[in-house]
């Protein structure tokens, strides 16, 4: 603690100098990065309030020998375009110290500026301690990080670069939370606590893998009944209700598998039809008023395996691919076998079998595949359900052909949380990555602002903080008889 109270304190000489430092800290696993990012935010909020007090204390002395009108003019332009100015000068090194000081001599409230400043803060003060994280050599890191890949970084150091973005977008629309008026007939717009069967079951049910609702509510034996009484046949998904990112997504091949999971279950989980082929990430987005949206992202989904030779394990086997390495915790917790087990000579062993890039899944670019039959066919989908403007279909198809044909069924739609995720194809360069997630979240506030002129509600950060801060869903465990209970 005492290091990073010498960080926040040595805010007030070099404040950039201090953020690298923090993340070279937190690289070296001296402090956790939540510790590092308070103590700079804190040094940084704290020595800019002293920078306005100072100019405060001037203004007193400058209100003698300057035109007091003419003072409280420069004051009110400040006030009006203290927003901007505060956010513009926190990313523009060399003109925080006239603008703090002037804030004060010119008397802006000190109440809004140090709202603006705090916001201007904690925009900030990540992307310069994540730059410290990045550049500082590291003994022993994750295969990930020492790989420096566009597709395995972590969530918080990937969007870091966008937040300056998004709250550039909030202000030009004045509103924090305008995208989530960019699917009116989805709960928050598809951010977060959306029901998947709400979703699911405004899309025409022909379109639509079969999928059935099984409450919360019920006594595990009563779950079970009624998921005996959906399934026809083996394997079938389970999956929660109310989830993200493939968290308690099972694929279940048999009876004790079924029970297992939905004894372990607490949340209200969905069962739905296995539909076999390949999988595809379809997104779309249309402003209201539009004659046709656009289909503006396609992923073909790729499931990695390993070859067994008889020799090594598969532990071993993944640790000598190149890719897989990378992932090589995720595929160990995941596997319905022992990693310390030896393959067959021959034998292909499934490392993931979810179509999400958290859990393992390969994402390709597969643009390619669009053609006028596809855009059509999820021109349809999209229309069919109200209130739907922006998001991502996951489908699956019986072949890339069969998509260009417009031959899909629907297994799950996602809203404005939902990227394009050709992005995490290995050929896309972060740039192109995130020229494309600028591009998304900007149509998510232009069609949101649309909608709301014309009627559509905007949740409020209360309501958007209450769905986020739901209890953590569990994931999901499968039963199997040859290795005991695993995650799934």
């Amino acid at each position: 603690m005492k290091e990073l109270a010498v960080v926040a304190f040595s805010t007030f000489a070099s404040e950039d100098l201090a953020l690298l430092a923090a993340g070279a800290l937190v690289a070296r696993g001296r402090h956790r990065f939540s510790a590092a990012l308070l103590a700079c935010v804190l040094g940084i909020f704290f020595g800019d309030l002293l920078l306005y007090a100072l100019g405060r204390f001037a203004g007193v002395a400058a209100s003698r020998i300057v035109d007091p009108h003419s003072l409280r003019h420069a004051g009110a332009w400040l006030a009006a375009n203290g927003a901007w100015v505060v956010l513009l000068t926190r990313f523009t090194p060399g003109t925080r110290l006239p603008t703090y000081l002037a804030a004060g001599l010119l008397g802006m409230n000190l109440w809004l500026f140090s709202a603006w400043l705090l916001i201007a803060a904690l925009a900030w003060t990540p992307l310069l301690v994540g730059l410290g994280y990045f550049a500082t050599p590291k003994a022993a890191l994750p295969a990930w990080l020492r790989r420096y890949r566009w597709e395995f970084w972590p969530a918080w150091a990937a969007y870091l670069p966008l937040i300056p973005y998004l709250l550039w977008l909030a202000l030009k629309h004045r509103s924090l939370t305008l995208f989530t008026a960019a699917n009116p007939g989805i709960r928050t717009g598809g951010f977060a606590g959306e029901s998947k069967t709400e979703i699911l079951d405004a899309l025409p049910a022909s379109a639509v893998a079969p999928y059935k609702l099984i409450p919360e509510h019920l006594a595990p034996y009563a779950r079970i009944q009624l998921a005996a009484e959906f399934t026809t046949r083996f394997p079938v998904v389970l999956k929660p209700d109310v989830g993200e990112r493939g968290n308690g997504v099972a694929i279940v091949r048999s009876q004790p598998e079924l029970e297992d999971y939905l004894r372990r279950a607490t949340a209200a989980t969905i069962i739905q039809e296995y539909v076999s082929g390949s999988e595809f990430g379809l997104f779309y987005f249309r402003f209201p008023g539009q004659a046709q949206g656009r289909l503006f992202s396609i992923t073909a989904k790729r499931f990695p395996s390993v070859q067994g030779d008889g020799i090594h394990t598969v532990r071993q086997l993944i640790a000598r691919d190149q890719r897989a390495s990378c992932l090589a915790a995720t595929y160990c917790a995941r596997l319905k076998r022992d990693p310390a087990s030896v393959p067959a000579p021959g034998e292909q062993v499934p490392l993931a079998e979810i179509g999400s890039h958290c859990k393992g899944a390969e994402f390709l670019d597969g643009r390619n595949l669009l053609t006028p039959a596809l855009e059509a066919a999820v021109e349809r989908v999209s229309r069919a359900h109200p209130g739907f403007y922006f998001g991502r279909f996951d489908v699956r198809s019986p072949s890339p052909e069969h998509l260009r044909q417009g031959m899909f069924t629907v297994i799950e739609l996602n809203g404005v949380t939902a990227e394009a995720t050709h992005i995490y194809d290995p050929a896309v360069s972060v740039w192109d990555a995130y020229r494309t997630l600028a591009f998304q979240w900007r149509a998510a506030f232009e069609i949101g602002a649309a909608n709301r002129a014309l009627g559509a509600r905007v949740c409020t950060l209360p309501e958007l903080y209450n769905a986020i801060r739901r209890p953590r869903l569990p994931q999901g465990r499968v039963y199997n008889p040859s290795y005991g209970n695993r995650s799934s």
